[in-house]
């Protein structure tokens, strides 16, 4: 049996409470939805809208009941959430063809006429030759999105702002996925290691696999680039842990999968995945435009669906390739509406066009770019000497770890790299002391430092 890709779930969980005037009890709506969701899913996403108060949650233990909220109209009427006027729906700006887009996705499935891969999609695209943002839109995008000093080393400005990109992104990409952490949740997750209470494992499990990907692009944005070695990396930190199988992180799937929700049926067979996983990457790789290239990975790879799983979370973060590397406003997708990303996607799975995702892709930019415009200004120039030896600082940091030693001054003196010049070595050990000092097991991944490595050191230090 092709595994269920969740996908737009949304719609369909709040059309079935929204039929039940008296509210609905979790049983009776799995009932109802467990063809798109599985139980656990649900409760995670029942959760989440009750926080965002589109659902009411009432009654105790298993007298648990769920309605939609209600809202007042001008009138005096009061009218359930789910039949607000489309002008109130949290979505992004549309252009006439996002909405007709829109218009059609919304259909009933029963509607939409089944479609598998279009090869021709991807080979009506030629790179530098065709541009699914214009001209304009480019420099838009470039003239809001580059720092003012932009000519420093690839991945400073990521550097710069590192940690809150790491909240944000990591935020807004699970929270995409139906995680129901919050923002706060996920700051204490990362800066102190602590996960939230009463939290399902796996979604913790998200959102440390995020961290340590988003990580792994920024501290290598000179090396990672649009190869299947990068994608594969990504894969693997962002599915440890998640996929059924664990040997399914970081290749290419074996099995058919199909998407809830959708019409599409993406390709079965993995040798003809595999060879347009290839040419789809090769062609990302001469895209000379940073924002043409991340929306391009961002239509093209969930559309293949190399892997089992982890499709779109992989594209969204692939898509920071290029901003990284030309030191422009990281994409974070913070407050980017699920309904809007989800219908993009569709638009793209069934219908090849790509306008309402641009539309998302624009609006998501733009409000990235304004989330950073504070912290820009107000950044404390590099540490330069930090930067200059932040390979040998990762080096020296996991051997005294793997080596289960204490960060003595001998031990981090033996450890030094032969990279770091003698006269630098009195400074250097400062800082090795300094990263000592911050240790946890929630940052420890930034050296290649695994759970298992940092319990062992931790251990063996007390």
């Amino acid at each position: 049996m092709p595994k269920k890709i969740a996908i737009d779930t949304y719609a369909r969980i709040i059309a079935e409470i929204g039929r039940q005037s008296a509210g609905i009890g979790m049983d009776a709506l799995h009932a109802l939805v467990k063809d798109v969701i599985s139980r656990r899913s649900l409760q995670r996403r029942l959760a989440q809208f009750v926080a965002e108060g589109q659902v009411v949650r009432e009654g105790k233990q298993r007298g648990v009941r769920y309605r939609l909220a209600s809202i007042s109209g001008e009138a005096g009427i009061t009218l359930p959430l789910l039949l607000v006027e489309a002008s109130a729906e949290v979505y992004v700006p549309l252009s006439p063809e996002g909405e007709e887009i829109r218009a059609h996705v919304r259909q009933p499935r029963q509607m939409r006429t089944p479609v598998g891969y279009n090869q021709g999609f991807l080979e009506a695209y030629y790179p530098n030759e065709t541009w699914y943002l214009p001209v304009e839109l480019r420099e838009q995008l470039r003239l809001i999105g580059t720092p003012p000093d932009d000519e420093r080393p690839a991945g400073t400005f990521a550097r710069n702002i590192l940690n809150r990109l790491l909240i944000d992104l990591s935020w807004a990409s699970s929270r995409l996925e139906g995680n129901t952490y919050s923002r706060l949740d996920i700051q204490r997750l990362i800066e102190l290691g602590q996960a939230a209470e009463g939290k399902d494992a796996l979604e913790t499990q998200m959102i440390l696999n995020h961290k340590a990907a988003i990580e792994h692009l920024v501290n290598e944005a000179d090396l990672v680039d649009f190869t299947p070695y990068t994608i594969f990396s990504l894969h693997a930190l962002l599915s440890d842990g998640l996929l059924a199988d664990s040997s399914a992180c970081g290749r290419i799937r074996h099995r058919p999968v199909d998407i809830g929700g959708s019409v599409y049926l993406p390709i079965a067979m993995p040798r003809r995945l595999n060879e347009l996983f290839r040419i789809t990457l090769s062609m990302a790789k001469e895209i000379r435009d940073p924002f043409e290239q991340a929306f391009f990975v961002m239509v093209h790879l969930p559309y293949l669906q190399p892997f089992e799983d982890v499709n779109k979370r992989v594209s969204r973060l692939a898509a920071n390739i290029p901003l990284i590397r030309h030191n422009l406003c990281p994409l974070s997708f913070i407050d980017v509406p699920e309904r809007a990303y989800v219908e993009a996607m569709l638009g793209v799975y069934e219908l090849n066009r790509v306008e309402l995702l641009r539309d998302v892709f624009i609006w998501a930019y733009e409000r990235s770019c304004q989330q950073y415009l504070a912290i820009r200004q107000e950044l404390v120039p590099p540490d330069t000497f930090r930067l200059r030896y932040r390979q040998a600082l990762s080096e020296t940091v996991k051997a005294i770890v793997l080596h289960r030693q204490q960060p003595t001054r001998e031990a981090v003196s033996a450890a030094i790299p032969s990279s770091v010049a003698k006269e630098d070595h009195d400074k250097f050990v400062k800082l090795v002391f300094e990263e000592f000092e911050n240790l946890h097991q929630g940052n420890a991944i930034r050296f290649g430092i695994r759970p298992l490595e940092f319990a062992a050191w931790q251990e063996k230090a007390k």
